[in-house]
């Protein structure tokens, strides 16, 4: 899910910046100094959409700088257990599917992908169903319902995924069973 944020922080610029668009300098910095970190509750700040308010600097004794608070709105991606979400399968693995679901990857685990038995192609790189045949492969698009998440401020980043529940799977399974329920 993507969230937009308002924060207020401070924010130092330096000396050798003085002479370029404050809000121009305090956009960079903030970028530079958020962006793809993890909080436990906002999730990862994507980008600093816009600056409300730049507040009047202030030095501090024995440094050059300048120090603004400054308010700020952000967008942020945080995941949800049990969010339904798509992306595209970036690598298959014997193990799974690692699917790229906005910023973020998360794992189909094989026992997870369809009902089917499922078996992996190390040649050709994709998991195929025993009975149905039905194949995944990196850059099938999928729909899949996260069930596991973890989400570490370090930066590890867990996401488990299925695509066994009805609704859910390769985008084109997904029309498929349309078709034939309408049949």
């Amino acid at each position: 899910m993507y969230y937009k944020t308002k924060i207020i922080d401070t924010v130092r610029i330096p000396p050798h910046r003085f002479e370029e668009p404050l809000e121009e300098v305090t956009f960079d910095i903030l970028n530079e100094t958020y962006v793809g970190k993890m909080d436990k509750k906002l999730g990862q700040m994507l980008t600093v959409t816009d600056i409300e308010e730049i507040g009047i600097g202030k030095v501090i004794m024995g440094d050059g700088a300048a120090y603004h608070e400054v308010t700020f709105n952000a967008l942020f991606f945080k995941p949800e257990l049990q969010e339904v979400v798509e992306g595209e399968v970036i690598e298959i693995t014997e193990f799974g599917a690692f699917v790229r679901i906005g910023p973020m990857d998360g794992l189909v685990h094989v026992s997870q992908v369809t009902d089917d038995y499922i078996t992996y192609d190390a040649k050709k790189r994709v998991l195929v169903g025993k009975e149905t045949n039905r194949r995944l492969e990196e850059g099938n698009r999928v729909r899949a319902r996260i069930v596991s998440l973890s989400l570490k401020e370090e930066g590890k980043i867990k996401i488990g995924l299925t695509m066994r529940q009805p609704g859910l799977g390769r985008l084109e399974w997904i029309e498929e069973e349309k078709r034939k329920s309408k049949k």
